[in-house]
This record gives C-alpha cells, sequence and structure tokens, in this order.
C-alpha cells in the first residue's frame, strides 16, 4: 500500500510526517534542514511508496496568503517537479502552537521540545488532510486550501 507524506515548510527547519499504510493515522518522523530536503525526500518516497505530498500552507487567520505561502508553494512545486509525485496543500493555522501544546503536556523539556515540534506539526498536517479524505461529509475527497478560497469581488 502507499503511504502519504507530510511536510511542515520552514525556512531553516522542516518537519516531516508519514501515514499508516491504511492512511488512517500520521506519525512524526523526522526534521532536515531545508538543505537536505530533497535528498531526504528522494529516499523516503522509495523506502515507505509515498504516491502523495501534503505540504502545510501557513495563512492569516482571515485565511489570506503571505510570503511564507509563496514559499511553501513554491516548495510543493519543486517536490512535484523533482519526486514526480502530487502535491496537496492543507491549511496550517495553530498547527505548530497545537503541537507545541501538546508536547508540553507529555513533560517534554524545552530543549528536547525545539527538535520535535516541527515533525509533531507535520504530523498534525498530515492527519487534517487523513481525516479530510476518510471524511463522511466530504465524499468527494480532500478538502484543500484551494477549496475554501472564495472570490471577494
Amino acid at each position: 500500500m502507499t503511504r502519504t507524506l507530510g511536510v511542515d515548510y520552514g525556512t531553516k527547519r522542516i518537519g516531516l510526517a508519514i501515514s499508516d499504510d491504511l492512511g488512517l493515522m500520521a506519525r512524526p518522523l523526522e526534521v532536515v534542514r531545508r538543505a537536505d530536503l530533497m535528498e531526504t525526500l528522494s529516499r523516503m518516497v522509495d523506502e515507505y511508496d509515498v504516491a502523495t505530498v501534503v505540504v502545510g500552507l501557513p495563512t492569516s487567520l482571515a485565511g489570506h496568503e503571505g510570503a511564507s505561502a509563496s514559499e511553501a508553494r513554491e516548495l510543493g512545486s519543486e517536490i512535484a517537479a523533482r519526486l514526480g509525485i502530487p502535491v496537496t496543500y492543507v491549511d496550517e493555522r495553530f498547527t505548530t502552537r497545537m503541537a507545541e501544546s501538546a508536547l508540553i503536556e507529555t513533560g517534554m523539556r524545552r530543549r528536547s521540545r525545539r527538535n520535535a515540534v516541527d515533525k509533531a506539526a507535520a504530523a498534525i498536517i498530515l492527519q487534517t488532510y487523513l481525516d479530510s479524505v476518510r471524511s463522511p461529509r466530504n465524499p468527494d475527497g480532500p478538502v484543500s486550501v484551494e477549496d475554501l478560497e472564495t472570490d471577494d469581488d
């Protein structure tokens, strides 16, 4: 079975998460430096038989995209072009804060949290996507950021 890979974009560190074989659960994998990302993703695509990559798209509270979202979209385009697999985007508002809170609740110390928060955020992004794929209210598949955009004219 194929899996889905989650990506929490950052300018220095990028968190990665992977789904289980059934596409039910996401689990944190690792944090990589931006410079090492493509090599790491290439290895993971082969190792885990990845069929789709989900990139977290940072948006404002109002849902607008800024510079960080543009950079995340550029990363997604680069992943799709270099690895030849589809990339989708999921709204990642509050994922880092949720990951940080979850790690604090486990009693993890600050120094350890710094290294774990990005991959935990990637797991939250991926789990959001996996849940949307399975949602009975969504028979047409996952809800992406593009689906939520409206024409304000």
